[in-house]
């Protein structure tokens, strides 16, 4: 909570008079304070106090009198401004105070003059080192969109400077291009790291407001899944069609392992182990931030040894083209999808794992167990108690789907028969 950043600050502080402990500080005190049910003052004396968040952030604030009015002024957050440096930072606006000098006021400037020489791409380091990394395992694709799509345009101009009109013709272009699933990551990357430079005070309104999603892309239903009779089609066009083979082979996988597409693609060869038949993908690339153990079937395991031979010397199982150190673009899957002439209903290649979770619930296996498989979080109280991995099921599962495949699509050799 910070005081400048509030409506009206003397009524939050009136409201906490009877929240508020005085005393002379110390060291000792300091260390032993515990959150409660509410925020907190305690006063060290000359204006100088701590409040104490019920979350237990604790921060310095110093109140003083100019000119017949109350103002108020964060230091810092203890215990990264220790109580010495509180009481020095407190003597020297204090000083500044009669002087006749306003320390509220010089912050506010300087958040001003902080707003007028702010690049966006210094202010997207700043966002994405104190925002991102913290809240995201995989943060490669994001820092694809700064690096490739928003810096080129967009870096060397003050944040202040940015304009709706110049987030519209960024996010338009990618999208009349044909990429409106990465037009609306871009768009919606940039209006956090504006949301975020009006809570650090350097800008007071969110220019991509004004580009709304439904400007963006399309709103797809998520409901769609593939039929046997599909399932079979869409094999059987995959391997007749004229992409790559590595692609080829990619999409058979995430429908025999019903794993996500990002999974798959930054997939590792010492995370593939043949002789047990499985593969675990790190918590690094998985949504749940838990490891994750995928129990391969035979078919499955002959896709990885093709993908093995083609990968060469690459410690990647799907190296892209121009890099044996780098997987391929995140839409690249997608594009290949796109390329191929289905003569089924539209879908993605996230409905594959759809498709696998719809026909396995209709065969009769236990849901827990194909929820598990797809690394979903099971929620509420089960989700809560039920912590069993159910590894011999889902091993057996995984076969049994694939040998379904099989039969469905007659493919009793593997996808090399095709």
């Amino acid at each position: 909570m910070d005081w400048s950043t509030k409506g009206d600050l003397d009524k939050n502080l009136a409201a906490m008079d009877n929240r508020r402990i005085d005393m002379a500080l110390t060291e000792l005190h300091l260390k032993n304070l515990k959150p409660k049910n509410r925020a907190y003052l305690i006063t060290d004396g000359r204006g100088l106090a701590l409040e104490v968040l019920v979350t237990g952030t604790a921060c310095w604030r110093y109140r003083y009198q100019l000119n017949g009015k109350t103002e108020k002024v964060t230091l810092g957050r203890y215990p990264v401004l220790g109580l010495k440096e509180a009481r020095l930072k407190r003597d020297e606006l204090a000083a500044a105070v009669f002087r006749g000098e306003s320390p509220a006021r010089q912050k506010q400037l300087e958040k001003f003059a902080m707003a007028n020489s702010t690049s966006v791409r210094d202010f997207c380091e700043r966002y994405f080192k104190e925002v991102i990394q913290r809240a995201w395992k995989n943060t490669t694709q994001l820092r694809r969109y700064l690096e490739k799509e928003i810096y080129p345009p967009l870096g060397s101009m003050q944040m202040k400077e940015v304009s709706a009109l110049d987030v519209q013709r960024l996010v338009f272009r990618k999208r009349d291009n044909g990429f409106e699933s990465a037009a609306a990551q871009i768009r919606n990357l940039l209006r956090r790291v504006f949301d975020y430079a009006i809570v650090c005070g350097l800008v007071s309104v969110n220019p991509v407001h004004a580009t709304p999603m439904r400007f963006v892309t399309r709103a797809r239903p998520r409901t769609r899944s593939l039929s046997a009779d599909e399932v079979k089609t869409y094999l059987d066009v995959l391997y007749r069609s004229n992409i790559r083979r590595q692609f080829k082979l990619a999409l058979n996988l995430i429908l025999l392992t019903l794993v996500r597409k990002s999974e798959l693609l930054y997939a590792r060869w010492q995370d593939v182990d043949f002789k047990c038949g499985e593969w675990v993908i790190p918590e690094a690339h998985v949504k749940t931030g838990k490891p994750h153990i995928v129990y391969l079937s035979h078919q499955a395991s002959l896709i990885f040894k093709e993908l093995k031979t083609l990968a060469g010397d690459s410690k990647l199982v799907l190296p892209g083209r121009g890099s044996a150190t780098k997987p391929f673009a995140s839409n690249a899957l997608n594009k290949a999808l796109e390329g191929v002439n289905f003569p089924i209903a539209p879908f993605t290649i996230h409905d594959l794992r759809r498709t696998g979770s719809t026909i396995l619930h209709e065969r009769g296996f236990p849901s827990d167990v194909v929820e598990k498989a797809l690394n979903h979080t099971i929620g509420g109280v089960r989700g809560v108690y039920n912590r069993a991995e159910y590894a011999q099921q889902r091993r057996e599962m995984l076969q049994a789907w694939a040998d379904y495949i099989d039969e469905l699509c007659k493919l009793r050799r593997g996808p090399r028969a095709v």
